[in-house]
């Protein structure tokens, strides 16, 4: 399992090109279900898709070429060549929102409506699409040299030219990450009712997740000192917290201050990894100013955060790459947790 036995299936059709159609096909079927249980009208999601999944090919090949345009400088006309790969799922995101904001106006839907519809199943589908890497060998992670950790599925070997070496394997790890997200945003799809809650709800969980396991992998597309995909989990978990808190207190917008800075401080915890004393502060700031809420839970979440800050800091148990490691994904584990708990004071 380490390595995959072929990157096709059968004759010359790609694993990953089965993977990301069983994925879409789920995430329609998802959303068939919701868009009956919601009352939209007959096919909405079927004609939904028929638009936004091209409109999310295109954002996807768009969104890498811009990131990329050294590559294509020199002949534009391989911007087409899109089964050379190169394409990026926040691109798709982006591209897909775009073509089902002009199909709900079209057809005079709620387009936060239609998004609510769709998040579940797009978590999943991009869990299924993951597996997609694997068959290619690509999006993985560091080189793992603790024999300890050389195994699947938390290593894959990859060829070096000079033989395998074990990588994280960073693309079952966003799989697994997605998979649990899905989850969540099943159990809440009723729970929420405001249109556009679950959606946010989605960037949230999505977002705090990617912007970890892409500092991981090896083949990221940078902006400045950050992975591209880093910058726009920052922007939509920032846009997603701050909205969600928003929401939720009503008539109370004075609290939204207090629990907003509070939410900033638990996001800006990513960028302050390899700084502890400020990382302390921010985590202190995050805490105080959400207790104001009387959010007790807060402090099992800080405790949980103060833990992974700890094995940092004394890298144990293991090595002090893995101790770092362990530290960011309670780092962004602990953030959709810290932003649920101040919204449903």
């Amino acid at each position: 399992m380490a390595i995959p036995y072929s990157r096709t299936i059968i004759g010359g059709l790609p694993w990953y090109s089965v993977l990301i159609v069983t994925g879409i096909l789920a995430a329609i079927l998802l959303a068939e279900r919701e868009q009956n249980r919601l009352g939209l009208p007959k096919d909405t999601v079927i004609d939904l898709a028929l638009v936004a999944v091209p409109c999310g090919v295109v954002g996807a090949r768009l969104y890498y070429v811009a990131m990329t345009w050294d590559l294509f400088r020199q002949n534009p006309i391989s911007i087409l060549y899109i089964w050379e790969g190169g394409i990026a799922i926040y691109g798709a995101v982006i591209g897909g929102a775009v073509g089902a904001w002009f199909y709900a106006r079209r057809k005079k839907l709620s387009f936060l409506r239609l998004c609510d519809v769709v998040a579940p199943g797009l978590l999943l589908a991009q869990a299924i699409g993951r597996w997609g890497n694997y068959f290619n060998m690509e999006a993985y992670g560091p080189e793992i040299t603790d024999p300890r950790f050389q195994f699947f599925p938390i290593g894959v070997l990859i060829d070096s030219g000079d033989g395998f070496v074990w990588h994280m394997a960073t693309f079952f790890y966003e799989s697994l990450w997605n998979a649990v997200g899905f989850c969540v945003l099943w159990r809440l799809r009723k729970k929420e009712k405001q249109p556009g809650n679950l959606f946010c709800w989605y960037l949230l969980i999505y977002g705090s997740g990617r912007f970890i396991i892409e500092q991981l992998r090896q083949d990221s597309l940078y902006i400045g000192s950050l992975r591209a995909s880093q910058w726009l989990s920052l922007l939509f978990c920032l846009l997603a917290a701050l909205t969600l808190l928003w929401r939720a207190l009503g008539s109370q917008k004075r609290r939204f201050v207090p629990g907003a800075v509070s939410a900033v401080c638990w996001i800006s915890r990513w960028l302050l990894i390899r700084q502890p004393v400020l990382y302390a502060a921010a985590l202190t700031a995050a805490l105080a100013l959400g207790l104001c809420g009387k959010t007790k839970w807060l402090l099992a979440v800080a405790a949980a955060d103060s833990l992974g800050l700890a094995c940092y800091l004394l890298r144990i148990p293991f090595s002090p790459q893995f101790a770092e490691y362990l530290h960011a994904v309670i780092c962004s584990a602990t953030l959709p947790v810290a932003v649920g708990l101040l919204k449903y004071q």
